[in-house]
């Protein structure tokens, strides 16, 4: 349950996955690095389209197809994490490809990856009060970000 990688900066992560496609053979195409480089720049957690969109706005010709494709790719390698969502859809994490606690704002869709200590401790506990082996896990927290608190009005100042 180790990370396969530290959080690092966007410009060492695109360096590291371009290393790991070269020493597994995969071609490195303009639209796989253009892919590649909208996944590490977000910090957003962007999904398909949203990654999408800044490739075709340099690649027109690039389909849809292509960057689900790419995606795909990069999760098989487990440079990339997907946060499945029923009411968003999926959203990809290149930054930190590997399991880590979210923040996610019910206003405006809004994901963080605060840092937080104690998750070790929860896992091995888990572990040890279910006998289970623990490989992966996901644990998401969900509220108003502070922006979208200011933007709603307060229920004890409304009429």
């Amino acid at each position: 349950m180790t990370p396969n990688t530290s959080t690092a900066a966007p410009h060492t992560r695109l360096q590291q996955v371009l290393a790991k496609l070269k020493k597994r053979k995969f071609r490195i195409t303009p639209q796989r690095l253009a892919v590649l480089q909208a996944l590490v720049a977000s910090d957003r957690h962007p999904s398909v389209e949203q990654v999408y969109a800044q490739v075709k706005a340099r690649f027109p010709t690039t389909s849809l197809a292509t960057v689900y494709k790419t995606v795909a790719l990069f999760k098989e390698m487990n440079e990339v994490l997907e946060l499945g969502f029923s009411d968003v859809g999926n959203r990809y994490d290149a930054l930190k490809p590997y399991p880590h606690p979210h923040v996610i704002c019910t206003g405006c869709g809004r994901i963080l990856d605060p840092e937080v200590s104690g998750l070790e401790a929860l896992t091995e506990e888990m572990s040890r009060k279910t006998g289970f082996t623990i490989v992966s896990h996901r644990l998401d927290f969900y509220g108003l970000c502070p922006d979208c608190r200011k933007a709603a009005p307060s229920p004890l100042t409304t009429p």
